[in-house]
Order: structure tokens, then C-alpha cells, then sequence
């Protein structure tokens, strides 16, 4: 594993490709973790601090809306300056954390390109002021396109990407299941061919995309955005594997060459889970997990309190409910089942007590 420390804070080039090396090297995956505002943003940061953990805090298009604000009429806009916020946000707070954080938007179809050139000009506007993105890395995820127009798009972008040192996260094969309106609609079956990706193909992004700068790929192997009935998808991680021989085969390169990312993480089996980081794996999406983690114990504590959702003054005998209703009380029960949920995570991925952070 690489003895290299990094500063706390937001990661970036080479920063970032250290993170990725070491996580491989050392046998492990970063939790990628979908956030919506302030709330799930710190408490992600809060987990990995607590894990002792490096983290990737990720933004899917809504999301970044809903983080600048349902109230910003122009819906393209919000995606974007909510997407610089939330980054801006990032970089301004991880390093308090103590713990090395890369920044991530999660989905990106072909309808949405223009989101991530907007992006990319926030991007170079911060890079030019500061000598980093604002970014870590965003994903273009062309996977329903004809993959010569995914490659091709792909190559277009990394290389706008690689003038500010941002990495480029691609997909190939479908990951099953939707997510926030990116997804496929086909039926999930172990057996559907659209849920596993071709080595060959992934062959073909790595020589036409290493030469251009840093990326990794979200190759499906029967994964699942949401949480779905045991037995309705088979994961086949040595399509990773294969993969990775593939193309260690033809290019004469070290092991695992490739930069892997697992979506649809929620719900996984957990023998599957440590499977790929075998393979090289070093990044695991986590977003239903997670929402549900915030949502439980808010729902509980609004059913133990109802009468103080009801009325700030019990009508019966006068009693002020200012305490239960104040939005700080619930919202930070939220943010501790975030945080616990994150451990477990980091225990499944093998990240925890491996920040390299110093």
C-alpha cells in the first residue's frame, strides 16, 4: 500500500490517483455515498471521520438540484450551481474533518452532457483562480448509446477533463434499476446480457482513454441500483477479473489495471462485495442504504412525538414542544444514522483505520 499521506480536504489529481492507488494496493474500496444537502454532506464526512476513512461524497443531477434549492425556477441552473455548491462547500469544510475526500457527480446521460460542460466551466473558472477543479471527477454514463459514440463522447470530455487534472468515471453495460431518473427499463433477470459488460469493450475504452488521462469504469456485473428481492439479480464479480487479464494480457501491464467502480451497491452480498475489491475495485456507490439510514430513525422519532408535530403547545396541559419540533433534533437523528450506517460500509469495504490523510 502507498505510505504516501495526503493533506485533508478535497483530493484532486494527483492527489486523487494516489487515493485510487492506494485503495487498490491496499485491498480496499472508498463508500461513495449520494448527497442531497448540508445534512447528509457532513454527515458523510463526519463517518469517515469517525471511521478513520477516506471518502467520495458524490452528487447525482437531482440531487444537485435539490441542494441549490427547489425554489430556483430554471432547472438546468440548479443542477449546476448547486453542483459548485455543494463542492464549494466540500472544500471549504472536509479538511476539518481530517480525512481525504474526492468529489464526485454520480450519472450523466446523453441529455445531460450539457450539465457536465457547464460544470466543467465552473471547473476551469476555479482552476484558473485556485490551480485545482472544484471536481474530482464526474461520470459520463453513456451506457444505453452505441459504445462508439460512448467512447468517442468519453474521449471528447477526458480531454477537456485532463487540461484541470480531473478524472473521467464511464460506464459500460447497463447497471439495472433507475436512480434518480438515469436507469434502465428493462426486466431484471440473472440472465438479461445487458447486465454484464464485455471485457473486449472495456479493452477498447482503456486504449483509447489511457493515453488521454486518469478515469475508472462502472463495468456492470449484474448490478442494481435499489434494493431488490434476494435471487432477482446474480453478480458475477470474475467479469471483473476478466477484464482486468484482458487487458493486463495485451498491454503487458501490472495487476488490475483498471480502475473499478461498483454501482448499485445497496443490498449487496457482502462475500460478492469483497469479491470485486479483489479485482480491483476501488470505489462502491451507496445511496438507497443511506437514505433509508437518515429517513428510520426520523420516522421513529415523529411517531414517538406526534402530539409535538401537531401543536407547539399540548392543548391538554400546556406543555411547549419546541425541543421535538426544532428541525435540528430530528435532522441530526438523520445525520447519526447516516453515520452509522457509513461504519458498517467501511467494515464491508475495508477502508476503515486506512485513511491516508496526515
Amino acid at each position: 500500500m502507498s505510505n504516501k499521506l495526503l493533506k485533508p480536504g478535497v483530493v484532486t489529481g494527483e492527489g486523487y490517483a494516489t487515493l485510487v492507488a492506494a485503495a487498490k494496493s491496499g485491498g480496499y474500496a472508498l463508500p461513495a455515498v449520494n448527497v442531497t444537502g448540508t445534512n447528509t454532506i457532513n454527515a458523510v464526512m463526519e463517518a469517515a471521520a469517525q471511521a478513520n476513512s477516506d471518502i467520495i461524497i458524490q452528487l447525482s443531477n437531482s440531487g444537485a438540484q435539490f441542494y441549490a434549492g427547489r425554489g430556483i425556477a430554471d432547472g438546468f441552473k440548479a443542477k449546476v450551481v448547486g453542483a459548485v455548491a455543494a463542492a464549494q462547500h466540500a472544500q471549504l469544510l472536509a479538511e476539518h474533518y481530517g480525512i481525504c475526500v474526492a468529489m464526485h457527480t454520480d450519472h450523466a446521460n446523453r441529455a445531460l452532457i450539457p450539465w457536465i460542460e457547464a460544470m466543467l466551466d465552473a471547473g476551469e473558472e476555479h482552476y484558473e483562480k485556485h490551480g485545482k477543479p472544484l471536481y474530482s471527477s464526474h461520470m459520463l454514463d453513456l451506457s444505453a448509446d452505441p459504445i462508439d459514440f460512448n467512447l468517442g463522447e468519453c474521449a471528447r470530455i477526458l480531454t477537456r477533463m485532463a487540461k484541470i487534472d480531473m478524472s473521467l468515471e464511464i460506464e459500460l453495460g447497463v447497471t439495472g434499476g433507475e436512480e434518480d431518473g438515469i436507469g434502465s427499463e428493462f426486466e431484471e433477470a440473472a440472465d438479461n446480457s445487458k447486465l454484464y459488460t464485455q471485457p473486449e469493450d472495456v479493452l477498447q475504452a482503456y486504449e483509447l482513454l489511457n493515453p488521454i488521462g486518469h478515469f475508472s469504469v462502472a463495468a456492470s456485473f449484474g448490478n442494481v441500483h435499489g434494493v431488490y428481492k434476494p435471487g432477482n439479480v446474480t453478480l458475477r464479480p470474475e467479469i471483473l477479473k476478466n477484464s482486468q487479464s484482458l487487458v493486463q494480457q495485451t498491454h503487458d501491464t501490472k495487476p488490475n489495471p483498471l480502475h473499478l467502480v461498483f454501482h448499485g451497491g445497496s443490498g449487496s452480498e457482502k462475500a460478492k462485495i469483497h469479491e470485486a475489491v479483489g479485482y480491483g475495485v476501488f470505489k462502491m456507490n451507496i445511496d438507497t442504504d443511506t437514505q433509508f439510514a437518515f429517513s428510520q430513525p426520523v420516522g421513529s422519532f415523529v411517531e414517538e412525538n406526534a402530539r409535538a408535530f401537531k401543536h407547539q403547545i399540548d392543548p391538554d396541559d400546556g406543555t411547549p414542544y419546541k425541543k421535538f419540533y426544532d428541525p435540528r433534533k430530528y435532522l441530526r437523528l438523520g445525520e447519526e444514522g447516516i453515520v452509522a450506517r457509513l461504519q458498517e460500509a467501511c467494515d464491508d469495504l475495508g477502508s476503515k483505520g486506512k485513511s491516508i490523510a496526515g
